[in-house]
């Protein structure tokens, strides 16, 4: 059991940990101090017809959704796509955060994730919190393996508010991964593994008690 933490969410563009682990974020918001950092806000992927903020707005409705106070978001303007090019900007503003918030856990990309920008906050997140449980989160997408070796019990709630707060991020609806039948067919199949009839997946990167 999780409680009485402080738990940081990595997110290289917003939406991330929502498509990830929405599902533990509604459940961990119970009784823990939940905090979100997004480093992009994607201005150059939105679809036409969307101002340049919206995947942060979107943010904010998702955040309500999810529990997570607004004072605890925090974000930044990094060009998507151009994280390696901005690697020691990003390992700072870690940092900074890292001070301000002292997180118990920090929930991050996998280490196998093959998207650049999700690379990079991978391998600075080790840099900046190397003294925290880091655990890495799922977008299958994303990966050509993954280790699943931590799991998250969900309620099927649980998995109702995670696909609320995806719902919210009205500009992402064109991509094919955005499918209600998917999450749920992706968390029964976690929750397979474990017993349970619903799960979401991390893999363990340091854990500390």
């Amino acid at each position: 059991m999780i409680q009485g933490k402080k738990i940081l969410f990595l997110a290289p563009h917003p939406d991330d940990p929502e498509y990830s682990c929405g599902g533990s974020m509604a459940r961990w918001a119970k009784d823990n101090e939940l905090f979100y950092v997004a480093f992009s806000p994607c201005k150059i992927s939105l679809p036409e017809g969307f101002p340049e903020n919206a995947l942060y707005e979107e943010l904010q409705a998702s955040a309500r959704v999810l529990g997570i106070a607004e004072s605890n978001i925090f974000t930044y303007n990094f060009p998507v796509r151009r994280f390696p090019e901005n690697r020691q900007d990003i390992l700072e503003v870690m940092v900074k955060v890292r001070k301000s918030v002292q997180p118990d856990i920090v929930v991050m990309p996998n280490s196998n994730d093959i998207h650049q920008d999700h690379r990079v906050i991978y391998e600075e997140g080790l840099r900046a919190f190397k003294h925290c449980s880091l655990i890495g989160y799922e977008l299958p997408w994303n990966n050509l393996q993954f280790v699943s070796n931590f799991h998250v019990k969900l309620a099927k709630e649980e998995l109702s508010i995670k696909w609320e707060a995806i719902s919210a991020y009205k500009s992402q609806d064109g991509r094919a991964y955005k499918s209600e039948a998917f999450f749920e067919g992706l968390a029964r199949m976690r929750g397979m593994q474990v017993g349970h009839e619903f799960a979401e997946a991390f893999e363990v990167i340091r854990w500390i008690l």
